[in-house]
């Protein structure tokens, strides 16, 4: 199985496409018809799903590693983690409008600089230092956890639900199981 590194950095690429594809529109503002603003929500759904995967796996296993194997590792995680609960918000009001809506694209936007800046901010000061001080074993065990947990996290950002691993790991599985209903009910994410 790929090591942690692996399977976080072929997240961060899926995200990095998906956010260069809602980039090119067309939007409402360049006349957009009715099928292609469908697409663009279908798009945005997409990357909403995968990413609170993504964000709900790191927050269980990854921000962990990084407080118990660096020096230092709270202040980085703590940064992260405040970083990934404003990107949950933002999501959460992003998956509520219609990709008509103005308010769509602004909040698009938003999370598309701040989800950039925040893979930056992993890939060049958080990988570095975990990658020197994480044992490869280790490292291959919280790639395994994270890619299988993908099959069992929430679809839906959860911006009010703390980003310690207790938490999530009690109340995450709840969270996923109604997501998963109502996206089953909704047709979200088919």
């Amino acid at each position: 199985m790929a090591d942690v590194f692996t399977v976080l950095a072929k997240d961060h690429q899926e995200v990095k496409a998906m956010l260069a594809e809602l980039e090119k529109g067309p939007t409402s503002a360049t006349g957009a018809s009715k099928d292609q603003l469908a697409l663009r929500k279908k798009m945005a759904e997409q990357l909403i799903i995968e990413e609170s995967k993504h964000e709900a796996l790191e927050e269980m296993y990854f921000w962990p590693a990084v407080r118990e194997h660096l020096e230092g590792g709270n202040t980085l995680a703590d940064e992260a983690t405040g970083q990934e609960q404003d990107a949950k918000q933002v999501l959460a009001d992003l998956d509520k409008l219609d990709a008509g809506d103005t308010e769509f694209e602004r909040l698009l936007a938003k999370f598309n600089l701040d989800a950039r800046e925040h893979i930056a901010f992993e890939e060049s000061q958080v990988w570095p230092l975990l990658r020197a001080a994480l044992p490869a074993e280790t490292a291959a065990e919280l790639g395994s956890k994270i890619a299988e947990g993908k099959k069992t996290a929430p679809t839906r950002p959860h911006p009010h639900t703390p980003p310690s691993p207790g938490a999530l790991k009690t109340a995450g599985p709840i969270a996923a199981a109604a997501d998963k209903a109502r996206d089953a009910v909704t047709g979200r994410g088919d």
